[in-house]
């Protein structure tokens, strides 16, 4: 994958001390700040075309999984659970779809995992079917590429409107937005 290669490559350049496992962690995120900011790039932590060209990666490789209807799901799902969040919460809902395809406790395709019964309020209510922005897209797209601003969480809810008494007993690794993402 993209993360296994980017790991890798910052390894050998010594920014990354960390084992190559192909998740986009804190240190992965810590070894990509490094080298961004060595290089002269915005450093957030994000993999954008950019930061990925600079490492010698084309940003078109892209994880097996995705196709067009992966990404077109994996926005509306953005766009119905998380538009007006802030870009990085965005990212983020795609990235817990994500995170629980490789969770061997989930479905294992994008579509199995939003559509998992009563996983998604958006499916629940209707909103999955609204038409999604570029910004959605965008979202669901640098998720597929690797970036994961909740660190692996496949959980998250909005404490302001969640009345679900089992999801507030998950420990809580961030809060972007309005949302709070937990494991």
């Amino acid at each position: 994958t993209i993360i296994t290669k980017v790991q890798q490559r910052l390894k050998d350049w010594v920014y990354y001390d960390g084992p190559i496992t192909g998740y986009y962690g804190e240190q992965t995120t810590t070894a990509v700040i490094k080298f961004q900011r060595k290089h002269g790039l915005n450093a957030e932590g994000y993999l954008g075309p950019l930061t990925l060209e600079k490492i010698g990666i084309s940003a078109h490789s892209s994880p097996a999984y995705q196709n067009s209807n992966d990404l077109n799901l994996l926005a509306k799902c953005v766009y119905a659970e998380a538009r007006g969040e802030p870009y990085a919460g965005q990212v983020a809902i795609a990235a817990v779809v994500l995170n629980r395809v490789k969770d061997p406790n989930f479905p294992n395709t994008i579509s199995g995992v939003i559509y998992q019964p009563w996983a998604f309020t958006a499916v629940d209510d209707g909103q999955i079917n609204l038409q999604p922005n570029q910004t959605a897209y965008n979202a669901a797209r640098d998720a597929l590429n690797g970036w994961d601003p909740t660190y692996g969480c496949t959980f998250y809810y909005n404490p302001s409107t969640s009345t679900n008494q089992w999801i507030f007993q998950k420990p809580i690794v961030t809060q972007i937005g309005r949302h709070v993402f937990c494991r």
